[in-house]
């Protein structure tokens, strides 16, 4: 049956681009890896599963392989990795237009010698290609002042499953004729099409960045609150107003306390004014520490390889991404404090202070880490907010809601996968809702 598989494929692809397909802990592997370097390629593999019935799983460098799934294996990985590369810079314009297998370091390197910058923050810069940061909606702590993935795409061109090749919104910034088709992929983990290019807006390098680490005592909860309150009232502009656990602190300051991380980047005045205002800003008994450019940029590549989904060594590692109205940020960390104390885990956590979004690193022992997901999904439900489990081992998100409870709007999403994928051939289960 597997070479059949094989054989077929070739007729699609090069017989030197068929490899064996991979299976681990996390899961959504297949039997066969396909390697296409052309979009026609990727047409051609996707039209083939769907005549013939196969699930194809979509990859691009692996790091969300612990992101949803129920489905542990597939019967092709289509790997989006070798197809990648840049197809259009429009300097002046400021977009560029890229496959979607380019890793985000290999663009954001490409756009450095030309002063520019894909204005997101993703994990494992490293590895995370385009499409698939984009595919699952990334951001990260600058989410504050760069927007989501969402926020920066101008266009996109899909693979449907029945191998037709279709392009949504362009290659300009101003883009406003018709609906907006890209809202409909971005997010969706692959469930409804192969994002093969992706057009995205830059901006300019800043002339200057710093980091301002504001750090608190223990007992010092009101004076976080109020220091936040004071920053989001005052004409400061930060694109990142993040709050660190102690843990996570220790991990990348070397200080064991509440830290809140704020990122200015602007022309050298305007940052310096604004270091200033934060020293007036923040209450007594706090520290202040000022991290210029370099350092700075080392502090941002650490935070995204906290909690690394790959090497999960000893225990279980589980990594979650919470949504809260702003202020309940402090209340998720000082829960993961409380649970920390009573579970054998370790648990690194930060939120951000400007838009709700949180993230925790839960590590320890296996009973133990799925009891604190379940009591912090309970917590973030009670106060109206929500929890996903970004990565988890095949095998334990069996035991877990991954995606929370199903959402009122699901007969939507299943509505609209069933139009575009009526034989669920691509990213069977991955989704919410098991879409």
């Amino acid at each position: 049956m597997l070479s059949e598989l094989v054989t077929e494929l070739t007729n699609a692809v090069p017989e030197s681009r068929v490899k064996k397909g991979k299976l681990d802990r996390f899961g959504n592997g297949g039997d066969l890896k396909v390697c296409p370097v052309s979009e026609e390629e990727v047409a051609a593999i996707v039209k083939y599963a769907n005549e013939k019935g196969k699930k194809v799983t979509v990859e691009g460098g692996g790091t969300k392989r612990g992101y949803g799934g129920l489905v542990e294996s597939a019967d092709i990985i289509l790997s989006m990795a070798e197809y990648k590369g840049v197809v259009e810079h429009a300097t002046g314009d400021l977009t560029i237009t890229v496959k979607a297998g380019t890793t985000f370091k290999e663009l954001q390197t490409y756009l450095a010698a030309y002063g520019q910058k894909i204005a997101l923050d993703p994990a494992w810069t490293d590895d995370s290609t385009i499409g698939g940061i984009i595919a699952a909606n990334e951001s990260g702590p600058k989410r504050l002042g760069y927007g989501s993935a969402r926020d920066n795409v101008i266009g996109l061109r899909i693979v449907y499953p029945d191998g037709t090749i279709i392009r949504s919104g362009g290659k300009v910034v101003k883009n406003v004729a018709g609906y907006d088709m890209n809202k409909l992929f971005i997010g969706s983990m692959g469930t409804l099409g192969v994002l093969t290019e992706v057009t995205l807006k830059l901006r300019p390098i800043s002339k200057c960045e710093s980091l301002v680490l504001v750090s608190f005592p223990a007992e010092g909860q009101a004076d976080i609150r109020q220091f936040v309150i004071d920053v989001l009232d005052s004409t400061l502009e930060p694109t990142s107003l993040e709050l660190l656990n102690p843990p996570l602190s220790e991990q990348l300051t070397g200080v064991k306390m509440y830290t809140v991380a704020m990122s200015f980047e602007d022309v050298e005045s305007s940052v310096r004014y604004q270091e200033e205002t934060v020293q007036r800003l923040k209450p007594e008994g706090s520290q202040l520490t000022i991290y210029e450019r370099d350092k700075a940029m080392n502090f941002w590549a650490d935070f995204s390889r906290i909690g690394s989904a790959v090497d999960e060594g000893t225990g279980l590692n589980a990594i979650l991404k919470m949504g809260m109205v702003n202020l309940d940020v402090l209340h998720v960390l000082k829960d993961c404090e409380h649970l920390e104390e009573s579970h054998r885990v370790k648990i690194l956590a930060h939120g951000g202070l400007g838009h709700g979004l949180c993230g925790a690193h839960v590590k320890g022992n296996h009973e133990d880490v799925l009891s604190v997901i379940r009591e912090l999904t309970a917590a973030a439900t009670n106060r109206g907010g929500y929890v996903i489990v970004k990565s988890l081992p095949f095998f334990e998100r069996q035991k877990i809601k991954i995606w929370g409870d199903d959402p009122s709007y699901l007969f939507l999403l299943q509505g609209i996968k069933a139009k575009v994928d009526p034989n669920s051939v691509l990213n069977y289960k991955r989704f919410v809702g098991g879409i």
